[in-house]
């Protein structure tokens, strides 16, 4: 399971989004996030599913690797399933009753849009991070919030550590299935006996993992002290983020894409 989650990965390419400017991918990535909860009905839900399918495509990016990405989410999944089916009412009779508790059909229709809009929402997410290297991530993040910069607020170093905090997830992911491999060679049961047991079987996990993660924290911070770093005063960088026609089209196409979804909402119903 560890394995399968691939968020904070970068897939190098040459696609067109790959060569979107990365201000433009974390705007539209927002956006789509923001037209996604604004689709309530049918059409814009599939019309949502659509383009982040198309975009997957056009970036060259495996849909395997969206399986992959997919997969640790099915306890959420399930859990807002059972959530929302058991404890949405409506205004007519139930379908039917499990013990005392009545489904009805609001309640599944609410689990449909809340299950296409968790599996959206973390393939159009992670589409942003598969398609955008760190550096590129930080420049786009800084130039987004440097209006922040009248009020003093920190941006370069803000920038730094959310591209460092989401950097680190693969590599915390991989040490982790590194701890459970060793305490697992030494006679560790972490998948059998009850709940507790289990429980109590992560202690010898969690305490390596945090050690592994303070040393590499301390190393990275050495290793920028090392090369002078001190912040973002002064800074040059030796990509500058430029626009070109790509950005241009790829964001008219976008824009487009938004409007339709968006004009869903008036022209069908809504299933929630």
């Amino acid at each position: 399971m560890l394995k399968d989650i691939t968020i904070g990965q970068h897939f190098p390419g040459n696609s067109p989004v790959h060569r979107l400017d990365p201000r433009i991918k974390i705007l539209a990535t927002i956006a789509y996030v923001v037209f996604l909860f604004l689709a309530t009905n049918a059409v814009g839900l599939v019309l949502s599913i659509a383009m982040v399918l198309a975009l997957y495509v056009v970036a060259q990016i495996p849909l395997k690797m969206l399986k992959k990405s997919l997969k640790p989410m099915i306890p959420i999944i399930i859990f807002t399933v059972i959530l929302n089916l058991f404890f949405i009412t409506g205004d007519g009779d139930p379908l039917f009753r499990v013990w005392k508790i009545s489904v009805y059909t609001e309640g599944i229709m609410f689990c449909i849009v809340m299950i296409v809009r968790i599996l959206c929402l973390i393939s159009g997410t992670s589409l942003l991070t598969y398609t955008t290297s760190p550096i590129q991530l930080t420049d786009g993040l800084e130039r987004l919030m440097k209006p922040l910069n009248v009020v003093k607020f920190p941006v370069h170093e803000m920038a730094m550590m959310m591209t460092i905090a989401l950097r680190f997830i693969p590599t915390l992911i991989e040490e982790t299935d590194k701890i459970i491999s060793a305490q697992k060679s030494r006679g560790a049961m972490l998948d059998s006996g009850s709940f507790t047991d289990r429980v109590k079987a992560l202690v010898p996990i969690l305490i390596p993992l945090f050690i592994s993660a303070f040393r590499r924290a301390d190393e990275l911070a050495t290793a920028m002290e090392c090369r002078c770093y001190h912040g973002g005063a002064n800074r040059t960088r030796l990509k500058q983020l430029k626009i070109t026609s790509n950005d241009i089209i790829c964001t008219a196409v976008c824009v487009v894409a938004f409007g339709v979804i968006f004009a869903t909402r008036f022209f069908f119903t809504p299933l929630i």
